[in-house]
Order: C-alpha cells, then structure tokens, then sequence
C-alpha cells in the first residue's frame, strides 16, 4: 500500500520515467506514439528495425508500414485517439532499415506517456511462423496435387480447393516435379474441383500451358465450368490456345483412340 502511495505523489517526468524503464527491458518491440508521431521505441525496438532509436523518433508512426496497409494503421490510430478503442491483434508488414519488410503481428492500446494521451504499439516478428506456414501450405498442396498414371504416356492430375497466388506458385512448381521420369505425352489436368474463378485461376492455365508446351507435352484442361470459361475468353482472346475437354473420360476417350 505504501508503494502504491508513492507512485501516486510521483511528478509526471517521473512516471513517464518508470514507464520508460519498465517498457525498456521488454524483449518485444515496443512502440509510443501520440499525434502520428513516435515518442519513444524501446531497445529490443530499435534492434529489430536495425537502426539507432534516435532515427525513429520523430518519425511518422504510419510511415513504419508497407503502404498496403496505412490506411488501416490510421483508422487504428483514430478509433483508439477518439474513442480510446484498444486495437485488436492483426497481421502486418513493416519496412525495416535495411530495406528489407517482415510480416509481423501488432497490438495496441491508449495509454497516458507523461503528460499526454498516447498509444502503445507492441510489434511481434512473425517471419519464422509464416515460413512454416508455407512449408505447411506446400506439403499439402503437393499431397492434394497426385499424378495418376492412367495408361502409358498419359496421366491425371485432379487439382481440388482454393487457388490464391501462393498455391499458383506451388503447382507451378510441383507439377513439372511431379511429371519427371514418367515418359509423358499427355497431361490432363482436371480442375472441375477449383472453387473459385478468378484472375489468380486463369493466369494459372496459361502459365501451366505455356510450361508443359516447353516440356514438350500436351496438355488438356477437363472440368472448366461455364464460368471459368468466360473469364478466361474475356482475359485472354487466344484462349483456343489451350486445349479444353468436358470431362476427364472424354479426354481419355479421344487419347486412347489417338
């Protein structure tokens, strides 16, 4: 209680002084921030941007994010200033000094730095998790992506779920893996199974197509549903350079007959 007392009768400098402290030694980075401009980063802070605190404060708080997400940061900042709303926790990038960005997670909540209202920023380096993530994503993508030998020459691949750019890049690369030391002629690739259609789905096709032409094998695309289909008409007026089919037996059909 006598502790609790003597906090009370400390000046302003003063506490602002034991917060400094206390926030110092955290091995988080650790940000205050009042009116867009930072007041203060801690050690671990400085460290993690790789740069002297001397550099950072002063700065534009928002200008410490990539600009994808600045305008959320200033919403952030508005509701917790106006409305002394605590920030949930969300997913960002940030600009380091050396040029680089990094995925991080940030929490933040008004607090009172000295005399003024502030905001405290706590930042969290999330790079090790989103590159285990996307091992994660990889391993399962190349399991859901199987090669299935249907007769000599000639192979399946049914390609089922999600497509967003990352899992584009993955089958971009784990398909001609997946193709290696089985002697095709012909590839179907079944996308009846695709979810959604979108840009990411049509720049795939053609990708894929342009890929397995250099390998030397010919490719057909069974399951494109109606909607697939005029997306990839209005995308792309050479659209009959890929080679389409109904279904998965009707391209075997034609195959085998061949």
């Amino acid at each position: 209680m006598k502790q609790m007392s003597d906090n009370n009768h400390l000046s302003i400098s003063e506490r602002e002084e034991m917060y400094r402290q206390i926030v110092e030694y955290s091995f988080e980075t650790t940000i205050i921030h009042s009116d867009n401009r930072i007041l203060y980063i801690n050690q671990s802070g400085a460290d993690f941007f790789k740069t002297e605190k001397k550099t950072i404060i002063g700065a534009k708080v928002v200008d410490v994010f990539t600009d994808e997400f600045k305008e959320v940061i200033t919403e952030r900042i508005r509701r917790a200033t106006e409305e002394n709303q605590i920030g949930e926790l969300i997913e960002t990038t940030v600009h380091i000094f050396d040029g680089t960005n990094v995925d991080v997670e940030l929490y933040c909540h008004p607090v009172n730095f000295g005399d003024r209202q502030a905001i405290q920023s706590i930042i969290r380096d999330i790079t090790s998790r989103k590159e285990s993530e996307k091992k994660l994503k990889r391993l399962i993508s190349e399991v859901a992506t199987p090669i299935v030998p249907v007769f000599e020459g000639i192979a399946v691949i049914p390609i089922v779920g999600e497509i967003d750019e990352d899992r584009t890049q993955q089958l971009i690369d784990i398909i001609p893996q997946k193709i290696q030391g089985h002697d095709l002629q012909y590839l179907i690739i079944d996308v009846s199974g695709i979810y959604n259609i979108d840009e990411v789905v049509i720049n795939f096709l053609y990708e894929i197509s342009a890929i397995m032409k250099l390998l030397g094998i010919s490719l057909i695309f069974t399951g494109l549903r109606p909607g697939l289909a005029r997306k990839a008409v209005s995308s792309c007026p050479n659209v009959t350079s890929l080679r389409t089919m109904s279904n998965v037996k009707q391209a075997l059909n034609l195959l085998i007959k061949t």
